[in-house]
C-alpha cells in the first residue's frame, strides 16, 4: 500500500506518525498540536542543513584517507607520519584542557552503580518486557538451566542431583559477598543472619531477607513450603539477585524499520514503556501468557518505616546515528527527513510521559539517549545543539535529555576527550563496541592493504589501545562514580561458563558496566560486580597515562602474508555465511537482531554491526586481489546451502540456493558494493532491499 501524508507545518507527514503522535503522544503532555509541529519544522529547517554538511565532511576526510593509504598501500605504516597527516587534515582535533563533566540528576544505577547492561531490539514487545523486568533474577535458575555450572539437568522434571549443584554455587557465592560472622551459609538453619558485617542487612519483605553488596541488592526468597525451600535447612528457597540495572531500547542496530509503519511501532512500544502500561501475550505451554512491567519492590527496613527499589531497569533509548533519512516525514522540497533528528524529538516527546509523570522509569527527571555512529566532536556537538533545541520544544530545562556516546568510530576514538567535552554537562554513557569499530577500521584504512583475518583482530595492539583509552580517557574527564563507562556484548547466549570465565576483565578493566544478550546472562554476569569492586578498579587506573594515540593508529594490514588459498576460503565462508544468515532474516522477515547459527552451528546475537565487519573484510580482500569475485561466488554458493540447512525448521525462511530475491541480491551487493557504502555502513543497502521485499 502507498504511504499516504498529511501536510504539518509546510512538512509531510506520514498519516500514521501524524496520527501516533496527535491521538497517543501528545495528549498527557499539555504541549498543542499545533505549536508542536511548528517546532518540529523550525528545528528542521535550522539542523537539516548542518547534518548534510557533516555527512559531507565524512566523505570528504575519508578521501584524504584513501589517498594517503593508498599511497602507503605494500609499504609499513608509521604511526608518527599517520598522526601528523590526520592533523593536518582536520582528523584529529587539539585536546581540550582537562575537565570534569557535571550531568546533572542523574539516576544512581547510571552514576554510582555498576552493573550489567541489555540491549534490546525496540520492535519486539516480549523482549522489550523482558528486558526492563530483568533488574531481578533468579540465581538458582541462572545456574540450574545452563551451562553455568559442569554438566546438564537430567530430563524429566526437577533432577536434584543439578539442584544440590546450583544450591551449593549460590551459597559459595553468599559467602563470598555477604559471609556471616561466623561459619557458612552452607549451615544456616534460618532467623536473623549474623552478618560479618552487619551493615549488609538491609531489611525484609515478609520472611525475605535483604542484603546489599558492593550496591547492589540480593534476595533470599524464604519459604518453607516451596519445593526447593522444604528441603533446605532455613527454607532458602531461591536467591534473587538485582540484575540489569539498565538497558538500551534501541531503534537502531538491533532493529529493522524502513518506513514510517516500522517507526510508529517502535515508537509505540517506548510509549508503553514510558506510561508503564506495554504488555505482550503469547503462547507458552499450551496457554496464553500475558506479559507486563514488574511492580517495584517493597521491604521494611530493620529499624522500621519503608524501603521501595525499581522492579525495572532504567531504560535508556538508544536512537539512530546521523546517516539515514526516513520516509516517515518529508521536507518541503520532497526530501526524506534525517532519522536521527525525527528520533530525538520524538523518543524525547514520548519519555515526558515519564519525566512529567510517576517517573517510574526515570526517578530523577532525566531522559536516556544513546546517540550511536558519531563521528568526532563536531558531529557530537551538533548532537548537543539538537537536544538543546529539542529541550526548548518541549519545555524541558536544558541538559534533561542525557546523551550516551557510543566509542564505535575511529575518528571518535581518536578524539574521544574532545567528543566527551562537546557533550560534558549531559553525558552519562561512553561504551566501546569492537564489530562496528572495527568496521570502521577497515572501511577508513580500506586503501593500506589487505587486512588480517577478522579472528586475529582482537588481539591486535589497537584494539588493546582503543579499550584501554576508552576506560584512561572516561576516568580522565570524571565518568567515574558520575556516568557509565561501558564495554561490549557477550554474543553466545547459549555459552555462559566461557562468559563467567572471561567477562569478569569487564569490571576488572574498570569499567562499570557492560553488554549481555538476555535476562539470564545479566544474572550471571552480576556476580562478576560482586567479585570485583568496580570504584575500587577505577581509583587505581585514574593514575595511568592514557594509552598513545600511536598505538590506536596501527592499522591492522597483513604485511608480507602468503595467502593459502585453504585459509582464504576458510574466511570467505566464515564471513559470507555470517552475512547471509542475517541478511535473509534482516529482508525477508524484518529480524534485525537474533539468535543466528555461526559457521560451527554456535548460536550467536546478530545485529548490523557484525554484518559492517564481515561486510567491509570481504570488500578489502576483493580490493587487495587476496581473492577473487570467483573465490567468492563460490562462497556464496556454498554458504547459502549451509544457511538453508541451518534454517531448514523455519516456516518462514525463504531458501537462498537458486534465489534471485532480495535477500541474496542485499547480501551480494553488501560484498560487491561495499567500497562504495558511506563508512562501511549495510544501513542504504538494507533499508532499500527490505523495502523491496515489503513491496513484494
Amino acid at each position: 500500500m502507498a504511504q499516504t501524508y498529511v501536510e504539518r507545518a509546510g512538512l509531510q507527514v506520514a498519516t500514521d506518525l501524524a496520527t501516533f503522535v496527535e491521538e497517543q503522544a501528545l495528549p498527557g503532555t499539555a504541549i498543542d498540536r499545533a505549536a508542536f509541529w511548528d517546532g518540529v519544522a523550525a528545528i528542521l529547517a535550522r539542523f537539516v542543513p548542518d547534518n548534510r554538511a557533516l555527512l559531507a565532511r565524512r566523505d570528504a576526510l575519508q578521501a584524504e584517507l584513501d589517498g594517503w593509504f593508498a599511497a602507503c598501500a605494500g609499504q609499513p605504516i608509521d604511526p608518527a607520519e599517520q598522526e601528523a597527516f590526520l592533523r593536518a587534515i582536520g582528523y584529529i582535533v587539539a585536546e581540550p584542557a582537562p575537565f570534569t563533566i557535571d550531568p546533572a540528576n542523574v539516576d544512581a544505577e547510571i552514576a554510582s552503580l555498576a552493573g550489567p547492561q541489555l540491549v534490546v531490539p525496540i520492535l519486539n514487545a516480549r523482549f522489550l518486557l523482558n528486558a526492563a523486568n530483568a533488574r531481578w533474577g533468579s540465581l538458582y535458575d541462572a545456574l540450574y538451566g545452563t551451562d553455568a555450572l559442569p554438566g546438564t539437568p537430567a530430563p524429566g522434571g526437577y533432577d536434584a542431583a543439578r539442584g544440590a549443584q546450583v544450591i551449593a554455587r549460590a551459597k559459595a557465592f553468599l559467602d563470598d559477598a555477604v559471609p556471616l560472622a561466623d561459619g557458612s551459609w552452607r549451615d544456616w538453619r534460618g532467623g536473623d543472619p549474623a552478618l560479618a558485617d552487619p551493615d549488609q542487612w538491609i531489611g525484609r519483605s515478609g520472611d525475605n531477607l535483604l542484603l546489599r553488596h558492593h550496591g547492589l541488592h540480593i534476595e533470599l526468597v524464604i519459604d518453607h513450603t516451596h519445593p526447593i525451600g522444604r528441603a533446605d535447612p532455613a527454607g532458602l528457597a531461591d536467591v534473587l539477585l538485582e540484575s540489569a540495572l539498565t538497558t538500551i531500547c534501541d531503534l537502531e542496530d538491533s532493529v529493522a524499520a524502513v518506513d514510517a509503519a516500522d517507526k510508529v511501532a517502535a515508537y509505540a512500544n517506548w510509549l508503553g514503556l514510558m506510561q508503564g502500561t506495554l504488555t505482550a501475550r503469547f503462547a507458552k505451554g499450551g496457554e496464553s501468557v500475558e506479559r507486563r512491567l514488574a511492580e517495584d519492590r517493597r521491604y521494611v527496613p530493620r529499624d522500621g518505616g519503608g524501603i521501595t527499589l525499581p522492579g525495572r531497569s532504567l531504560l535508556f533509548v538508544r536512537n539512530v546515528g546521523h546517516l539515514m533519512t526516513t520516509p516517515a516525514l518529508r521536507l518541503a522540497d520532497g526530501s526524506e527527513a534525517p532519522e536521527g533528528i525525527l528520533d530525538a524529538i520524538v523518543t524525547s516527546l514520548i519519555a515526558l510521559h515519564d519525566v512529567n509523570g510517576p517517573r517510574a522509569n526515570s526517578r530523577a527527571g532525566s531522559i536516556y539517549i544513546v546517540k550511536p555512529k558519531q563521528h568526532g566532536p563536531d558531529e557530537v556537538a551538533f548532537t548537543n545543539r539538537l537536544f538543546d533545541a529539542v529541550e526548548d520544544l518541549l519545555a524541558l530545562p536544558r541538559h534533561t535529555i542525557k546523551i550516551g556516546v557510543m566509542d564505535e568510530e575511529r575518528r571518535t576514538s581518536a578524539n574521544l576527550a574532545a567528543c566527551i567535552h562537546a557533550v560534558r554537562h549531559r553525558i552519562v554513557f561512553i561504551n566501546t563496541g569492537f564489530l562496528d569499530r572495527t568496521g570502521d577500521e577497515l572501511h577508513s584504512a580500506m586503501r593500506a592493504g589487505p587486512m588480517i583475518p577478522k579472528g586475529e583482530m582482537k588481539a591486535t595492539p589497537w584494539i588493546a589501545a582503543y579499550e584501554d583509552r576508552n576506560v584512561q580517557i572516561g576516568l580522565a574527564c570524571g565518568l567515574g562514580g558520575r556516568a557509565q563507562i561501558g564495554k561490549g556484548m557477550w554474543a553466545a547466549p547459549d555459552r555462559m561458563a566461557d562468559m563467567l570465565a572471561q567477562k569478569i576483565a569487564h569490571p576488572r578493566s574498570g569499567a562499570s558496566t557492560a553488554w549481555v544478550p538476555s535476562p539470564t546472562a545479566a544474572t550471571l554476569h552480576v556476580l562478576h560486580y560482586h567479585a570485583v569492586d568496580v570504584a575500587q578498579q577505577q581509583r587505581g587506573r585514574s593514575a595511568e597515562p592514557v594509552a598513545p594515540i600511536a598505538d590506536l593508529l596501527r592499522v591492522p594490514v597483513a604485511s608480507g602474508r602468503n595467502w593459502e588459498a585453504q585459509a582464504v576460503a576458510r574466511e570467505l565462508d566464515n564471513n559470507i555465511q555470517g552475512i547471509l544468515g542475517y541478511v535473509v532474516r534482516w529482508i525477508d522477515q524484518g529480524i534485525g537482531c537474533s539468535k543466528v547459527p555461526d559457521i560451527h552451528d554456535v548460536g550467536l546475537m546478530e545485529d548490523r554491526a557484525t554484518l559492517r565487519i564481515s561486510s567491509q573484510h570481504v570488500a578489502n580482500w576483493l580490493l587487495h586481489g587476496v581473492c577473487t569475485a570467483a573465490d567468492v561466488d563460490a562462497a556464496f554458493a556454498r554458504m547459502a546451502a549451509k544457511v538453508d540447512a541451518q534454517n531448514a525448521a523455519d516456516p518462514a525462511y525463504r531458501p537462498l540456493t537458486g534465489s534471485d530475491g532480495p535477500a541474496i541480491r542485499a547480501a551480494r551487493a553488501l560484498v560487491f558494493e561495499g567500497l562504495d557504502q558511506p563508512s562501511g555502513y549495510t544501513e542504504p543497502l538494507l533499508h532499500a532491499w527490505r523495502a523491496r521485499a515489503k513491496a513484494g
